[in-house]
């Protein structure tokens, strides 16, 4: 195998962010027949999810679909996690509704405010179920890009991303 094919900035083996899905990696960039037309597809692999997704190439960028952030936002991300919580005076399920609109944003900014706003105190008030998996969605998101942004593992992310939220005022 000579080089690596390369198409919009991407090439097999570089991780990407699918919005619906977090990180992921290129494991193929290949033409496939469809209805008669030939079409290229990154094939993009979700590990956490064991999932494997086929993006159309010339669709990537306007579904959402995007380079791992650079070290530089990921610090920005992590500032957001030490900030205090912002908490909109509205009713709990349209709360809830723009949440996870910004967890399937694929923004890690975003994320980081949604995992800082949900982040509850051991002395705080307790969680709701939907509360809970919106945080451990977010915080899983976070975790996983800041783990191979970072070149760590992601419990040593998600151990950095605690300490943070741990030592913010509140």
């Amino acid at each position: 195998m000579g080089r690596k094919k390369k198409v919009l900035d991407f090439s097999v083996g570089d991780y990407v962010v699918y919005p619906a899905h977090g990180v992921g990696q290129i494991t193929g960039i290949d033409n496939f027949e469809v209805s008669g037309n030939s079409m290229q597809m990154f094939t993009i692999y979700v590990k956490k999810d064991k999932l494997t997704i086929r993006v159309p190439t010339n669709r990537a960028v306007s579904i959402g679909m995007r380079a791992l952030a650079s070290p530089e936002i990921v610090e920005k991300a992590m500032t957001i996690l030490k900030g205090k919580a912002v908490v909109k005076k509205l009713m709990w399920s349209r709360r809830a509704q723009e949440y996870d609109q910004k967890i399937n944003s694929g923004d890690i900014i975003q994320i980081a405010e949604v995992v800082r706003d949900l982040h509850r105190h051991d002395d705080q008030r307790e969680q709701s179920y939907s509360e809970r998996q919106l945080f451990e969605s977010a915080f899983d998101r976070l975790g996983r890009e800041i783990a191979i942004v970072s070149s760590t593992s992601q419990d040593s992310a998600s151990d950095r991303m605690e300490a943070v939220l741990r030592a913010r005022s509140r």
